[in-house]
């Protein structure tokens, strides 16, 4: 049994190091994107990566279906992604301004304008940084959360309110300083969505570490997509037209 004594110091112990934990000052939003900045490569290199192709594998259906898969982004805000399976091939890309789609698998060949709210996610996914870096310039807010559990890793979560209004918490390592989780919340054909977004198995490319492993899907959703990089190259030459909607004469 333990005496009163050694109760009494266990208890004395305890309460300085809540008294220390409380007086450890929290990150500030500038340090953790500093952070953030610095363990993906550094501003230089960041600012250097003007294109990336990343080429995989997309796994659905709880990993019964695998399609191949490709990407290729571009600055200052281009993208466009393809999945090909039985020699039928799904486009999404962006332009910059218009986004854009060929649904093949609903039975729908030919290109078609997407709306607003279903562009969204393709300008989120056309950051080659990802919705920290140069917040400000994208007219952006940040607000730092504090931290949260993200399956076992006490994480950094960050509020980012994008321009258009649409939400994403940012989850940062607690060591590594990048990103291991996103979660964005937007309104699309008017209902609120919640995308939930885990990444990892960074490497560096050009410079930068990016995720070759992205899992994700609606929040609570246990079917989510998952995307294996194979193969990434990065400041390849790309021509800008092929983020552009197709006209009648290139079809």
């Amino acid at each position: 049994m333990y005496s009163r004594l050694t109760i009494v110091s266990i208890a004395s112990a305890l309460a300085v190091s809540a008294v220390c934990a409380q007086d450890k000052p929290q990150p500030t939003v500038d340090e953790l994107v500093a952070k953030n900045v610095a363990a993906k490569g550094g501003a230089d290199a960041l600012r250097a990566l003007q294109s990336v192709r990343f080429t995989g594998k997309m796994l659905v259906n709880e990993g019964q279906i695998q399609l191949a898969y490709v990407e290729t982004k571009k600055r200052p805000g281009e993208v466009r992604s393809e999945v090909t399976l039985q020699g039928m091939t799904a486009i999404q890309a962006y332009d910059s301004q218009q986004g854009w789609k060929v649904s093949p698998f609903q039975g729908r060949k030919d290109p078609e304008k997407m709306s607003a709210d279903d562009t969204k996610s393709l300008m989120e996914e056309a950051e080659i940084d990802g919705p920290l870096v140069d917040w400000k310039a994208k007219g952006s807010t940040v607000e730092y959360l504090g931290t949260e559990d993200v399956d076992g890793t006490l994480a950094h979560k960050l509020k980012v309110v994008r321009k258009n209004g649409d939400v994403t918490f940012v989850y940062l390592d607690p060591d590594a300083f990048l990103e291991i989780r996103k979660t964005t919340q937007r309104v699309e054909q008017g209902a609120q969505v919640e995308v939930e977004t885990d990444v990892g198995d960074y490497e560096k490319i050009a410079g930068v570490f990016l995720p070759f492993s992205i899992e994700s899907g609606r929040k609570g959703d246990p079917d989510k997509q998952k995307i294996i990089i194979d193969k990434a190259e990065g400041n390849i030459p790309v021509d800008d037209a092929i983020f552009r909607f197709p006209t009648a004469s290139a079809k």
